[in-house]
């Protein structure tokens, strides 16, 4: 096995540009920007100065509010250059989510856009400070990162720039050198799909190793070129995308809002390798009516991770996208994200039943919650693990931190799971989301993984609802193919003497979308809230 890394993310960026120097680093396709690791680091280096120049130090937070524009990646390792921790924020967060987590980050710079979806930032960032006249908490600076004029009272990007004049590189190389690989350099607030987000810190350590390791599994190089449509503010952005393709040295292409069309033009236009993408994201692509038009044959690895992969879009993803080295990942933000991955030689069936084995150097036990105790091999259970990538905790929260992660180091994740023989692992839903049925556990990944057998179903989310006799009852919020009809009647009797009685979904709701969080997960807990407002309707 080989041995982790110990270094900081600067000292890895530099290792990478002394071997691949000439190579492209960064291609914004649409944008037509591009930097060799030579540039990107240069570019790094200016910005760090900046950051320095503002009078920054090592430890402090700053917030970063924006699609996956140059800027943010660039960021991204100019304020791990210079020590200080990169806060991300959701790129769908409204005024009562920005100012919890400005407040509860203290961050002390915020960098942001115009605004996002129809979400005026700039507006949003003007009423918060309008109340008192003064900004959130610690807030020190607001730059302006957008494409127009700069607000009033925001320092534009040139502007900050020109901070970097007052700033030696002897004086950058030494902050450099004062950095240490468990430094905190990462904060991530969980994407809130239960309860309020917590400030989840990560290490110079959990997520060079984490994104190399990444990489390993999907057996990425300097060769690759890797098209990013996932939002750099999630770990799957920031982690599994840039951080692992900085590590080998491969290009990143980055898409700077999600558009099925653009990754494919970009993907065909680029001759790109590897495509990341959340379920949904893939669904949208192999829709689209223009799909057939697309060369893709560049393709050829991936991953497919953010929640749990509906075995037929995995099949189409691999037969008709030719990703036949895509890999599954599976984690979350505070285990650097990953824990376990599928490699790019496991047969479809690994691929497409289970999220793969345990990382190296990473270590898992499946418990019953209850007791404590580890389960037998193919036994439900609690995902636990530990090793390098565990967090340093939650930010300001140790009683929800010391809830996590127990006195022996362990992270308890909270989803349900099994491993075989072969250490193969299937996650099987969150303890959250298990629905009791009259005593009779029901798990929805399951009852999802048979409807999407049936031909007419795209994307389903079953959900559990209260009922009176029963305690819950299942609920199936399901997606049908364009120009398709379909009744509840025909889904019963779709399952009628194939799955249990008890886990025939009592509901079915017909829907074009789900409540998502902007990385692309689906908030069930919003489309229970929704399901519940259908059945009084129907009463």
């Amino acid at each position: 096995m080989e041995p982790l890394k110990q270094v900081t993310i600067g000292s890895m960026l530099k290792e990478t540009v002394r071997k691949y120097g000439s190579r492209e680093a960064a291609v914004y396709s649409k944008e037509g920007i591009r930097y060799t690791y030579q540039e990107f680091y240069e570019e790094t280096e200016k910005i760090a100065k900046a950051l320095m120049g503002l009078g920054l130090s090592k430890g402090d937070h700053v917030a970063v509010w924006a699609t996956n524009v140059p800027e943010w990646l660039l960021l991204q390792f100019a304020t791990a250059r210079m020590g200080a921790v990169l806060v991300t924020v959701n790129t769908s967060y409204q005024i009562h989510e920005l100012e919890y987590l400005l407040k509860q980050s203290d961050a002390k710079a915020l960098f942001l856009i115009d605004g996002f979806k129809g979400t005026s930032y700039t507006d949003m960032i003007s009423s918060i400070t309008s109340v008192d006249g003064n900004p959130p908490a610690k807030l020190e600076h607001q730059i302006y990162i957008g494409t127009g004029q700069s607000p009033e009272k925001m320092m534009s990007w040139n502007e900050f720039l020109m901070q970097a004049s007052a700033v030696s590189s002897e004086e950058l190389a030494q902050r450099e050198d004062g950095l240490d690989q468990h430094d905190v350099i990462n904060m991530q607030y969980t994407s809130g799909t239960t309860g309020f987000p917590k400030g989840v810190m990560l290490t110079h350590h959990n997520i060079v190793n984490n994104g190399y390791l990444v990489a390993s599994s999907m057996k990425l190089t300097f060769q690759d070129r890797l098209c990013i449509p996932v939002p750099f503010f999630h770990c799957f952005g920031c982690v599994l995308s840039t951080m692992a393709a900085v590590t080998v040295g491969a290009a990143m292409v980055p898409i700077v809002e999600f558009s099925p069309d653009l990754v494919l033009e970009t993907v065909e236009k680029e001759r790109c390798t590897g495509l990341q993408g959340v379920p949904t994201m893939f669904i949208s692509e192999l829709s689209l009516d223009s799909f057939p038009s697309y060369d893709l044959s560049s393709l050829r690895t991936g991953i497919m991770a953010g929640s749990t992969c509906p075995i037929e879009v995995m099949k189409k993803v691999m037969n008709q996208m030719g990703m036949n080295e895509i890999t599954i990942c599976y984690g979350q933000t505070e285990s650097s994200p990953v824990i376990t991955q599928t490699t790019t030689d496991d047969p479809i069936e690994k691929k497409v039943e289970t999220v793969g084995k345990a990382h190296p150097h990473v270590e898992i036990k499946i418990i019953n919650p209850a007791t404590g105790k580890a389960v037998n091999l193919n036994e439900q259970g609690e995902l636990c693990t530990r090793g390098y990538h565990v967090m340093k905790g939650y930010y300001n929260m140790p009683e929800a931190t010391s809830e996590a992660i127990d006195s022996e180091g362990w992270l308890h994740t909270g989803d349900l799971a099994s491993m075989d023989e072969d250490g193969y692992v299937k996650i099987t839903g969150r303890l959250k989301d298990m629905i009791i049925r009259g005593g009779e556990n029901i798990y929805p990944r399951e009852i999802e993984e048979f409807l999407y057998r049936h031909p007419a179903i795209i994307d389903v989310q079953v959900i559990g609802v209260p009922d009176e006799k029963y305690g819950e009852k299942a609920a199936a919020c399901i997606r049908v193919s364009e120009g398709t009809l379909l009744t509840e009647a025909a889904i019963r009797e779709f399952c009628q003497g194939r799955i249990a009685f008890y886990k025939i979904p009592e509901y079915c709701f017909f829907v074009e979308e789900y409540p998502m969080t902007a990385s692309g997960k689906i908030q069930k807990f919003k489309l229970r809230e929704q399901a519940l407002g259908w059945i009084k309707e129907r009463v």
